[in-house]
């Protein structure tokens, strides 16, 4: 009977202890009673939603929030049974799906609200429902004017259940704190508003990682922690942050050594000559994995736990490194992309800063061929491919 190995030469390490950690840590910040809504979109920022979704449940973490329909199916098959939001646009055509597989919608505009209440006509109670209003994102929400109308309007619809108020903070990790100011100052207009109409609404939330750090009166009823689960941060310098710890990290494996001549290229387009005796490191991961082609000439790995270049254009799924000064490197060797080795380290945000971006998209850009490992501390304990 034939069987599979569980070698890869090229794997995510995501270590759960790290996680929780780093949702303790989160927690600490937050005002008593007031609930976390963990964000674990876009395939968990790169983790792997269905165990980092089991693992925040196991910590408490009684809410999730997806993106997408599609996001939400993925973890209601996968046996997730919490409320789980759904944060992006919904069209009409989705709405069947959404109460069919118990997911709470965010409704962003009257037109979804009516769809919504028309399908939930037939059910046996109110459905619950998010309204999101816009106070300066400028992307998606009601309007004040609408939510004050929809509030007076006296035909807020019996069959949904406005459990959630909330909006999207544009500006929290920028150097001045006015922008947040004048949308939390928006936000609070609205929910006066709301309770002014006479709704009581349970879940009031307005902050992500950096907003609910750095600004306590956002926090009300329950926040959105996304990048700082993760170990990451984008908030400026100036503001205390948690102690995070970096959950992820991305290995390869040198898969064959050769040696250039001076005078002679590597990868395509020969955008590397060598000048010397070179020593090449070939490696099985490239950017239909995640490792952007920008890295090409100017980004580094960890090889033998010293930093060795990256040289030539990176490979849809091979990429090469100059390890002419590591001399005991050997085909078999383990590759640190984002993580450590040894006394050396190389974080999402060193990787964000060479390509001019944000360690949220270095961590999204992880592939799915790409298989994650998730380990409480020490060596992997389980795989799961994606």
């Amino acid at each position: 009977m034939p069987t599979t190995s569980t070698f890869s030469p090229t794997c995510a390490a995501v270590d759960l202890s790290a996680l929780t950690d780093n949702l303790t840590q989160f927690r600490r910040v937050l005002s008593p009673g007031c609930g976390v809504l963990a964000v674990v979109k876009a395939n968990a920022y790169g983790h792997g939603a269905v165990e980092i979704a089991s693992a925040l449940i196991r910590q408490g973490v009684a809410r999730l929030a997806v993106v997408s329909l599609e996001e939400g199916l993925a973890l209601r098959h996968a046996g997730i049974d919490v409320p789980i939001v759904v944060l992006g646009p919904l069209f009409r055509e989705q709405v069947d799906d959404v109460l069919a597989h118990r997911l709470t919608p965010v409704v962003s505009d009257p037109a979804l609200l009516t769809d919504v209440a028309r399908a939930a006509a037939s059910l046996s109670g109110p459905y619950p429902i998010h309204i999101k209003v816009d106070t300066g994102m400028g992307r998606l929400g009601l309007t004040l004017k609408d939510l004050t109308a929809l509030m007076t309007s006296g035909r807020f619809p019996a069959s949904v259940h406005f459990e959630g108020l909330m909006t999207h903070l544009a500006d929290t990790d920028g150097e001045s704190a006015d922008a947040t100011e004048r949308q939390l100052a928006q936000f609070d207009q609205a929910i006066r508003a709301v309770a002014a109409a006479g709704f009581t609404v349970p879940l009031i939330h307005a902050a992500n990682s950096g907003g609910a750090v750095r600004f306590p009166h956002a926090r009300f009823s329950l926040v959105r922690p996304g990048i700082m689960l993760y170990g990451y941060h984008t908030l400026p310098k100036s503001v205390p942050v948690p102690d995070l710890k970096p959950v992820l990290t991305l290995r390869s494996t040198v898969a064959q050594l050769r040696t250039l001549q001076p005078g002679q290229t590597v990868s395509y387009n020969g955008t590397f000559t060598a000048r010397r005796p070179t020593r090449v490191a070939v490696l099985p991961i490239g950017y239909a994995d995640g490792v952007s082609r920008r890295l090409s000439n100017c980004g580094q790995v960890l090889l033998r736990g010293r930093r060795a270049p990256i040289i030539g254009l990176v490979c849809m799924d091979m990429m090469m490194v100059d390890a002419t000064h590591i001399a005991d490197a050997a085909v078999g060797d383990d590759v640190v992309l984002i993580g450590r080795q040894g006394h050396e380290r190389i974080t999402a945000d060193e990787v964000a800063a060479w390509l001019g971006t944000i360690p949220y998209e270095v961590l999204c850009a992880i592939g799915p061929r790409v298989p994650r490992r998730y380990h409480e501390s020490g060596p992997a304990a389980s795989t799961l491919s994606i």
